[in-house]
Formats: C-alpha cells, sequence, structure tokens
C-alpha cells in the first residue's frame, strides 16, 4: 500500500486527522448530499449541470468535515466524559485545538473557493449564511435544547445555495423543500442524541433527545409525518409525477422501520435508526431521478 512508504508517525497523524474529520465514517456527508441532489434535480426540472454537480458533491464533503472539526474543537472538553466519543483525537490529546481550527478554516476556505470560482454571484451571498451556521452550530448545545433545530439550518442551507446556483434565483419551492428537511434533520438528529442522552444528562449537554424526555419516539414521529406531508407538498407544487411518490413512500416505511429500532430506546437501536436515515434520503432522491427520466 502506498502509506507503507511513508513515515509512521506521519501514517498516524493523518490517521488521527482523518478520524477527527470524519473520513471513516461518510453517514454524515451523505446525508448532506441527497438533500443538496433534491435541490439540484428540482431546480433544474431534471437536468443539473455537470459544473454545480460536481461543486455541490465537492462542497457538501469538505464542509462536512469541517463542520467535524469544528464540532470537536467546541466539544473538547465534554467528549472525553462520554463513552461513544472520549477516544475521539481531540479529547484524547492526538490533536491539538489549534490543529482543529486550522483544517476546519483550510476546508470551509476550498469550499468557499468552490462557490467563488464555479457559481454566481447570489450562491456567494448565500454560501456567506452556511459558514455562519456551520461554525455556530456546534456550541448551541450548551445554550438552548434545540441544538438540532441550529443543525437543520446548517444542513439544509445547500439547498436554497443549489437552488440558487442552478436556477439564478431562490423560490417558495426551494424554501419548502429547506423546511421539509429541516423537520428531517430534528427527527434523525434527536435518534442520534438518544444514543448520548445518559451522558448528555450527567454533564450538562442539552438536546432535543432530552427535552423531548419520554415523548422522544412520539415526537420524532410527528416530525417525520410532517417530513412526508411537505414533500407531498412540494411534489404537488413541482407537478412531479409518481416516482417521487414511490420514492416518498418509501422514505415513510423506513421512517416506521426506525421508530420500531428505537421502540426500547437503546443505544444501538437509536444509532442503527438514525444511519437508516441514509436510505431514506436516498429514496426521494431516486424517486427524483426516476421522474426526471420517465418525463
Amino acid at each position: 500500500m502506498t502509506s507503507d512508504f511513508l513515515p509512521a508517525h506521519l501514517r498516524v497523524r493523518l490517521t488521527d486527522y482523518a478520524r477527527l474529520l470524519r473520513v471513516d465514517r461518510p453517514i454524515g456527508s451523505l446525508l448532506l448530499l441527497w438533500p443538496t441532489y433534491w435541490a439540484l434535480w428540482l431546480a433544474a426540472d431534471g437536468t443539473p449541470s455537470l459544473s454545480n454537480l460536481i461543486v455541490f458533491t465537492l462542497g457538501v464533503f469538505l464542509m462536512r468535515a469541517a463542520g467535524c472539526a469544528i464540532n470537536d474543537f467546541a466539544d473538547r472538553r465534554v467528549d472525553g466524559h462520554v463513552s461513544r466519543t472520549r477516544d475521539r483525537p481531540l479529547p484524547s490529546g492526538r490533536v491539538q485545538p489549534v490543529e482543529a481550527i486550522v483544517l476546519a478554516a483550510g476546508l470551509a476556505l476550498s469550499a468557499f473557493l468552490l462557490v467563488v470560482l464555479f457559481t454566481n454571484t447570489l450562491t456567494l451571498y448565500l454560501s456567506l449564511g452556511g459558514v455562519v451556521l456551520a461554525f455556530i452550530y456546534p456550541f448551541m448545545k450548551r445554550y438552548t435544547h434545540l441544538p438540532q433545530l441550529f443543525l437543520g439550518a446548517a444542513f439544509s442551507w445547500a439547498i436554497p445555495m443549489a437552488w440558487a446556483a442552478e436556477a439564478g434565483e431562490v423560490t417558495r419551492l426551494a424554501w419548502l423543500l429547506f423546511i421539509a428537511n429541516v423537520l428531517w434533520t430534528v427527527a434523525y438528529d434527536t435518534f442520534y442524541a438518544m444514543v448520548d442522552r445518559d451522558d448528555d444528562l450527567k454533564i450538562g449537554v442539552r438536546s432535543t433527545a432530552i427535552l423531548f424526555g419520554e415523548a422522544d419516539r412520539v415526537m420524532i414521529a410527528v416530525l417525520q409525518s410532517l417530513v412526508i406531508l411537505v414533500l407531498i407538498l412540494v411534489g404537488v407544487q413541482a407537478g412531479l409525477g409518481g416516482f417521487y411518490y414511490v420514492g416518498l413512500v418509501a422514505m415513510a416505511c423506513l421512517f416506521l422501520y426506525q421508530l420500531h429500532l428505537a421502540r426500547y430506546r437503546e443505544r444501538e437501536g437509536c444509532f442503527r435508526a438514525f444511519l437508516n436515515n441514509n436510505w431514506a434520503g436516498f429514496a426521494v432522491f431516486a424517486g427524483l431521478f426516476l421522474d426526471s427520466l420517465a418525463g
């Protein structure tokens, strides 16, 4: 392997950086990618430009990695007290806080340059809001029980950006899609927060899982129902065909499966429910893609 030609200490350092940026855990990038593709396909009536596909695919992976670095920087004093995160590079001391800041800034700048060089002025202005959301979200769990709402806004901001890049404007349909994705993000990140709820209660970190308490599964079900409802409105307003609605049915079935996985509120079941959302996002994209081919 190529890595065998690198000095041992450099291999270790690169591995730690990769873990900090979650290169080994692409789920977050995928949860960002599918809604971005939804927006590109809808804004372009099923035929997005290759340039925008490349820019936004790269941008998703760059900004997700930057977000992971700044998130671990914000949580560097609490991650060591959480069983799932105590071995991460920052709390374990293998990566220094300043390194995380430099990596996050470099990645965000790279994504910003893609927007500057290959998209339009409106997308550029919108990207500034996306950077702000990405950098403030990790600190919200100290001030509000709704950090998942800030994550939802951060994870959904690529929707108006992609729409602006493809259509030159951001329509009401784009904001409707934005709302659907915020609701979806709050739902699936509540599953994620349920994994750490016991540890978070001990160290004083806030989340929707703590806010909802025993009503967590009911609230997730309500949020998921609203996601389907808003996406139906998107389909009606965009005049989409049958394949799109088949995708929504698949998403709804996956939502029911997720609630089943989390029925006992066990860590493993909640985490599996969270991971399953990758397929929910893909189902909607597949419906959009097939609908564009049929049209």
